[in-house]
């Protein structure tokens, strides 16, 4: 079998986006190699694994999980079973952050503390600590599995990028582990968080791929708002007067939230959806 056929073979049950990243990853190769070598034979074994994963991905495996890559905010970042894929639509959550970091920066000489909360892989506070200048970065999960890898992430990309802030990771449920050696609360100039806001019974109606990934990371309660409740309870103990908080939320979501965080905003993204609301301590 040529490349080329191996292409067409998976693009007729894949599609072609997919069945090209595929082969990129079983043959070791990039992009413009498929497509110059396209006549070129593929061996036995490599067959046999395309033919596996595409039955996987058919049966409801996310293709990240097969190639334990995502590209988020430009960067690659490891993932598999134990976190969540990271989105395009939270890059505008980060992008959003940055703006708030860089304006919080103009009048903070110590650094801008950060919380990145539900970090899940890691991606939005290594993005964080990647774009963003003069910051104290922490990360909490409830989940030990998705702390260990965001730590995989973190330690990888840091190895590339060594001038990225430093980020301290916590296992806590929501806010209750979050003290210093002290044993004070922590508080924070900007919390950013991608919390669980998928409806319990809505999961199951979901595409097969995201059932896939870990519930827990999904399942915002019965109506989906149980960790926008929990965070409202909260906030104000653990985020400064004048501190900004942003979180991404569901496309229908926006008018619910808003009424939990009164005189939030709204940012769209990139679709035209609502995407994350940003409140401010007054």
């Amino acid at each position: 079998m040529t490349i080329k056929e191996a292409l067409v073979l998976a693009s007729n049950q894949i599609g072609h986006i997919e069945s090209t990243i595929l082969l990129e990853y079983i043959l070791k190769v990039d992009r413009q190699y498929l497509i110059v070598n396209n006549d070129k034979s593929i061996t036995k074994s490599q067959e046999t694994k395309l033919k596996r994963a595409i039955s996987k991905i058919k049966s409801g495996e996310p293709l990240q999980y097969i190639t334990s890559k995502a590209n988020f905010m430009g960067i690659e970042f490891y993932v598999d079973k134990r976190v969540l894929i990271p989105q395009p639509d939270t890059e505008i959550l980060v992008q959003e952050a940055l703006k708030v970091i860089n304006n919080a920066n103009n009048g903070v000489v110590q650094g801008v503390k950060v919380l990145d909360l539900c970090t899940g892989s890691g991606c939005i506070a290594i993005s964080l600590a990647k774009y963003a200048k003069n910051v104290e970065i922490y990360a909490s999960d409830i989940s030990k599995k998705a702390l260990n890898v965001a730590q995989i992430n973190y330690n990888n990309i840091r190895n590339v990028e060594h001038d990225m802030a430093t980020i301290k990771f916590i296992k806590s449920d929501m806010f209750n582990n979050l003290q210093s050696k002290e044993n004070e609360k922590l508080q924070f100039d900007v919390i950013v968080s991608n919390p669980p806001y998928i409806k319990s019974a809505e999961i199951r109606t979901l595409d097969l791929d995201v059932q896939n990934e870990p519930h827990i990371a999904l399942n915002g309660g019965e109506n989906g708002l149980k960790f926008y409740y929990e965070i409202r309870k909260h906030i104000e103990e653990y985020i400064k007067e004048n501190g900004t908080l942003l979180m991404e939320i569901g496309y229908d979501q926006k008018e619910e939230v808003q009424k939990i965080f009164e005189n939030s905003r709204c940012v769209k993204d990139l679709a035209g959806h609502d995407r994350v609301i940003i409140w401010e301590r007054n």
